[in-house]
């Protein structure tokens, strides 16, 4: 079911929940650029061994932008969201920039959390290779020529490319282009392509957390699922052993897709998702 809620601020969020809510709380947090629509087809089944929330984070999918975005301030957001159901103990799935989101909601309560699942989402040094230069050049000096090079992929091509840069032929394929046309519609909408830009800057304060999330994630050892996409041009493989050195006892599964893994292995990830949450 589809819901909008009010916030605090006064921004309307869009989300989805499914399943009865007496069962255990997944929140799957989407990336850029796209939205809960990331979830359609894994949805159905999670639903039926879970109560699921999927928000469309603000300045995402249907829901409206803050007025002066930052993972903090989108973090903010779905706590709120989170109190509004009141959500109690909870799995987060952590994807792209649901990563910075679901992490600061973690570490808030700690003592709320039951799990992750990881997919494609960096927590390490080690996930950032080549692609994220002039990104890194930006953030070392924001002059407006660097912020042109960092944000260079807001085109339609960028976000096509989200999907399906250096993605075997024969697995892009199995990505439909609405994918990527609907999330660059909804780019245009009013305060998104600021939002976009505003959390490419952000980044590199999640960043420099890393070594307060490392600390986090060594003193907690929650359980945790990886499942990982290994043809992604964006995040390098080599962010998988730093989660399974950070987290010896996770369950890693390196599947042969995209950035976009639940495009390509909906069935089988689902099927791993709900096997890992009914072994709680």
């Amino acid at each position: 079911m589809r819901s909008r809620i009010r916030l605090n601020s006064g921004t309307e969020l869009s989300f989805l929940t499914a399943g009865e809510s007496s069962r255990p709380a997944l929140l799957l947090l989407h990336g850029f650029p796209s939205s809960s629509r990331t979830f359609r087809h894994v949805i159905p089944l999670l639903s039926k061994v879970a109560y699921v929330i999927a928000p469309d984070m603000p300045g995402f999918g249907m829901s409206d932008a803050l007025p002066d975005p930052s993972f903090d301030r989108l973090a903010d957001a779905i706590s709120e969201l989170l109190g509004h159901l009141a959500i109690g103990p909870r799995y987060i799935y952590l994807h792209d920039f649901g990563a910075p989101v679901g992490l600061r909601i973690a570490m808030q309560a700690p003592d709320l959390m039951l799990g992750f699942i990881i997919q494609n989402a960096n927590a390490h040094g080690s996930g950032m290779g080549p692609a994220w230069k002039a990104t890194q050049d930006f953030w070392a000096n924001p002059d407006p020529d660097n912020e042109a090079k960092a944000t260079a992929h807001l085109t339609f091509e960028g976000t096509r490319d989200q999907y399906v840069a250096d993605v075997p032929d024969d697995v892009a394929a199995q990505i439909a282009s609405e994918s990527w046309e609907e999330d660059w519609r909804v780019m245009q909408r009013p305060g998104n392509m600021e939002t976009q830009r505003a959390l490419i800057a952000d980044y590199g304060n999640y960043v420099a957390r890393f070594d307060e999330i490392a600390d986090y994630l060594q003193r907690r050892q929650p359980r945790a699922l990886m499942l990982w996409g290994r043809h992604d041009t964006f995040f390098d493989l080599a962010e998988t052993l730093s989660w399974m050195r950070a987290l010896p006892r996770m369950e890693a599964h390196i599947l042969d897709g995209p950035h976009f893994l639940l495009e390509t292995h909906a069935d089988r990830t689902a099927s791993l998702m709900v096997d890992f949450l009914e072994r709680q």
